[in-house]
């Protein structure tokens, strides 16, 4: 008996694409010793711990929104597993994106100095 272990693209890699941030943007965002491989086994696909899973959810959220001016923050909506993975329990392959009214391109705005400082990652 042999478990499935590698899933293809991952919606989180969707995301990562749509929000305009890297790999590397998720790891500086992250307070909790996220780790470039560890992303780039998510967005590939490999199949991740919920414990794993919940950490990336959590960090694309304060990746998201450590960039988000105080206007566009008060549309998002956090993102859990069921959003990232197709392998989650409740993942919905037909569900639009929950923050497609707000997504915007972030790839030239860095995290803001106050999320950082609230972070403890400055």
């Amino acid at each position: 008996m042999t478990e499935e272990r590698d899933f293809g693209p991952q919606p989180l890699a969707t995301l990562l694409e749509g929000w305009g941030l890297s790999n590397h943007d998720l790891v500086e965002a992250s307070p909790e010793q996220l780790t470039h491989k560890q992303v780039q086994r998510a967005c590939q696909g490999r199949k991740l711990t919920l414990k794993m899973k919940q950490k990336l959810a959590r960090t694309l959220n304060f990746g998201v929104w450590g960039r988000l001016t105080d206007k566009e923050r008060e549309g998002f909506t956090e993102y859990f597993p069921k959003h990232l993975f197709n392998y989650s329990k409740g993942f919905d392959a037909d569900a639009p994106d929950i923050n497609v009214d707000v997504m915007v391109n972030l790839a030239e705005r860095n995290l803001r100095r106050d999320f950082k400082q609230e972070l403890g990652i400055e």
